[in-house]
């Protein structure tokens, strides 16, 4: 069972958007303190501010992959392939479990831009949104990358 996953999914059940969850979950990994997490990933809510657009799971999911396997040198064409190559591999185990990474995909909605105003948190939306599992998902892809790498650096 994924720490991350759970801790994840009661975030988003507290309030917290799609991409705050996975990100503010794996705070211990990134060594981003809560607060800086949250708002951080505060944008990319509901498909990026509810323009329905990269699921805010997937978004968060990508923010932690970045803080602890990014690239910070431009001209290291190396390293930024192989940051590149990461994210795909982790929004194609995500596609792959849900069809999708797009949040008005996942959502099967066929507006493209939502209204600006989030939706009340209550038993109704959590019942019509498959939000909390996809954030839980997102956040065990994450803690099964980060147990491969390990298990694969201690063989080394």
């Amino acid at each position: 069972m994924s720490t991350h996953s759970e801790y994840a999914k009661e975030l988003f059940l507290k309030g917290y958007n799609c991409s705050q969850a996975v990100f503010a979950a794996f705070c211990d990994e990134t060594r981003v303190d809560t607060e800086t997490a949250l708002k951080i990933a505060s944008s990319f809510g509901g498909g990026m501010g509810r323009l329905r657009e990269v699921c805010g799971a997937v978004s968060g999911m990508f923010m932690v992959a970045g803080m602890k396997n990014g690239y910070i040198d431009p001209s290291d064409r190396k390293a930024k392939s192989e940051h590149y190559k990461l994210i795909q591999d982790l929004a194609k185990e995500f596609e792959k479990e849900n069809g999708s990474i797009v949040c008005r995909e996942l959502l099967g909605l066929s507006i493209k831009k939502d209204n600006y105003e989030p939706e009340e948190r209550n038993q109704i939306y959590y019942k019509k949104r498959p939000c909390s599992e996809l954030v839980w998902q997102a956040a065990k892809i994450l803690d099964d990358y980060f147990k491969k790498i390990e298990t694969t650096d201690s063989e080394k």
